[in-house]
C-alpha cells in the first residue's frame, strides 16, 4: 500500500472531485513561504519527492482496486473518483497528467515569492492538481532545513571574516541529528538539506540520499573519530586520564574529538589534557577537538578558552584575535541552534578569541525543531478554467488573517533590472506578465522528470 499514489493524500482530498464547479477543466496552484523567521529561502528537496513518489507509471488497475477498497472502508461508502483514475491508467499508462514548474534547486529566493506551480495537463483530471498537494507540500521540510543551515553559515562566515580564517567555514557546523529526528527518512532529507551549506555530518543517511537522488558520485560529507560518554566512563573516573590517552594512541594522526565533561570538564582541560597529556597532544600529528556537552555554553566555553590558551598557548592573528595552538580546538555539542550560535559567536568576539577556535555540533536544533509554520508554507489554488466560462483568478482572503491571502492568477517568478526576484501575476500585472521571462522551469510533466539536478550544482547555487 505504501507505494500506491491513490493513498498518498489527506483523507478529505479523496472527496474533492465532487466539490469543484461542474465542467472544471484546469486547476492551477502554487507554493510559497508566506513569512516566518528568514528573509529568504533555499529551494531544495522537490527532486527527491518527484523521484520517490511521482515519476513513472503509478496508476494501475490493481492499485485502483486496492485504494478503492481502503477508502470505502475508511469512509464507510464508495467515494473514489474511479473514472478519473481509470482514465489515467488507460490513456497515460498510469503516468500522472500533471505539469510542475519550479525554481532550480539550490536557488535562494526572497520570502513571499512563488517557488513552484502545479497544474493538470488533461481537462478530465482537474482534481488531480490539489490531490497532490499533500505529498508536494512536504518540500517545506528540506527547504526549511537548508534555509536554516545557510542562515547559520552566514552568521559564522561573517564572524570568521572578522576574527579568523574564513576557509574553515564548511566544517563549522556538524550534523548530530540522526538520533534526534522522527524517522530514518526525516534524517536523510534533513541531513542532505543541511549539506547544501556544510560538509560535516554524522547523519550518513543524508549522504546516501544525495547519492541516490541527486547524482552525487563522490562523497558529499565527512566525519572524524570521536568518543561518546559510554566509551569514556567505561574506564571509570579513576582512569579518566587513561581513557583520554587511549584516544591519542588509537588515532595518532588527524583530527579527533573527545567528549570531556563526563565528570569535571574544567579539571579535564586544565590538569589532564593541559598537564598530564600536554606534551603528547602537542607531539601528535593532528588536532584534538575537546567536546563540551553540558552546562551553560557561554559560561563553560569562556572558561575553557582561557584554560586552553593558558595551557597550550597560541597566537594573536593579523585581525587581533587569539587563536589556540593548532593541536587543540573546541566543539560545542549541546543546545546548539541559531540563537545559541549567535550568542556564542558574540562571546568569542567580545573576549578576543577567533571563531575558528570553535566548531558546533547540532542535532534537534538542526533537523527536528521546525514545522510547516516556521516559514508559513502553503500550496494554494490561484487559477481555474471552466467550460463555458473560461479561465479566471481565484484566491482566499480571510478577514481574520490577511497574512493568509494568496496570490491570484497564473504566476511567474521574474528577475527585475537589479537582478532581484519578484513574483508577478497574470491578473495584477497582466501587461508585464505576457512577455516576462519566467525563472520557474518545467521539472515534471506527464510522469516524466525533465530536470535532474546534481548535488554539486545545488551547492554551487547555495
Amino acid at each position: 500500500m505504501e507505494n500506491n499514489i491513490l493513498l498518498k493524500t489527506d483523507s478529505y482530498k479523496i472527496s474533492h472531485h465532487k466539490q469543484y464547479p461542474p465542467e472544471t477543466t484546469t486547476v492551477y496552484a502554487y507554493l510559497e513561504s508566506r513569512g516566518g523567521d528568514y528573509p529568504e529561502q533555499v529551494f531544495f528537496g522537490l527532486q527527491y519527492i518527484l523521484k520517490k513518489h511521482l515519476v513513472g507509471k503509478l496508476v494501475t488497475k490493481e492499485r485502483i482496486e486496492q485504494a478503492v477498497e481502503f477508502w470505502n472502508k475508511h469512509f464507510g461508502y464508495e467515494i473514489v473518483d474511479k473514472e478519473m483514475w481509470e482514465y489515467i491508467a488507460d490513456k497515460y499508462d498510469g503516468h500522472l497528467p500533471i505539469r510542475i514548474k519550479a525554481v532550480p534547486e539550490g536557488t535562494v529566493v526572497p520570502t513571499g515569492n512563488v517557488l513552484m506551480t502545479i497544474e493538470n495537463t488533461d481537462p478530465k483530471c482537474a482534481a488531480l492538481t490539489t490531490f497532490l498537494e499533500t505529498i508536494l507540500l512536504q518540500v517545506w521540510y528540506p527547504i526549511t532545513i537548508a534555509t536554516n543551515s545557510r542562515e547559520i553559515k552566514k552568521i559564522l562566515l561573517q564572524s570568521l571574516v572578522k576574527t579568523g580564517d574564513p576557509t574553515v567555514i564548511k566544517t563549522q557546523l556538524h550534523d548530530f541529528g540522526f538520533r534526534g529526528v522522527s524517522s530514518y527518512e526525516t534524517s536523510a532529507i534533513g541531513s542532505c538539506a543541511h549539506l547544501t551549506s556544510f560538509t560535516g555530518t554524522d547523519t550518513i543517511s543524508g549522504c546516501i540520499l544525495a547519492h541516490n537522488y541527486y547524482l552525487a558520485d563522490e562523497m558529499v560529507a565527512f566525519s572524524i573519530p570521536a568518543s561518546e560518554h559510554s566509551t569514556m566512563v567505561s574506564w571509570t573516573k579513576e582512569k579518566e586520564r587513561e581513557a583520554y590517552e587511549n584516544m591519542l594512541d588509537a588515532y595518532p594522526q588527524g583530527i579527533i574529538a573527545c567528549v570531556s565533561d563526563s565528570y569535571n570538564i574544567y579539571e579535564a582541560c586544565e590538569h589532564i589534557w593541559g598537564e598530564l597529556l600536554h606534551d603528547k597532544v602537542l607531539a601528535r600529528d593532528g588536532t584534538l577537538v575537546i567536546r563540551s556537552d553540558s552546562g551553560d555554553p557561554l559560561e563553560v566555553l569562556e572558561r575553557l578558552l582561557v584554560i586552553l590558551y593558558d595551557k597550550f598557548g597560541g597566537h594573536e592573528n593579523e585581525k587581533g584575535y587569539k587563536v589556540l595552538d593548532e593541536h587543540v580546538r573546541l566543539i560545542q555539542g549541546d543546545g546548539v541552534n541559531m540563537k545559541s550560535i549567535k550568542d556564542i559567536v558574540n562571546l568569542l568576539e567580545r573576549t578576543g578569541f577567533s571563531t575558528e577556535n570553535l566548531s558546533f555540533g547540532s542535532g534537534g536544533g538542526l533537523l527536528q525543531k521546525f514545522d510547516r509554520d516556521t516559514m508559513k508554507f502553503a500550496i494554494k489554488c490561484s487559477y481555474v478554467e471552466i467550460n463555458g466560462i473560461g479561465g479566471f483568478a481565484v484566491a482566499k482572503n480571510p478577514i481574520t488573517d490577511k497574512g493568509k491571502r494568496n496570490k491570484p492568477g497564473r504566476l511567474k517568478l521574474i528577475k527585475d533590472s537589479d537582478n532581484n526576484f519578484r513574483t508577478i501575476s497574470s491578473i495584477d500585472q497582466s501587461d508585464e506578465y505576457e512577455n516576462a521571462e519566467d525563472q520557474l522551469v518545467t521539472v515534471y510533466e506527464n510522469g516524466q522528470l525533465l530536470c535532474d539536478y546534481s548535488f554539486d550544482q545545488i551547492r554551487g547555487q547555495v
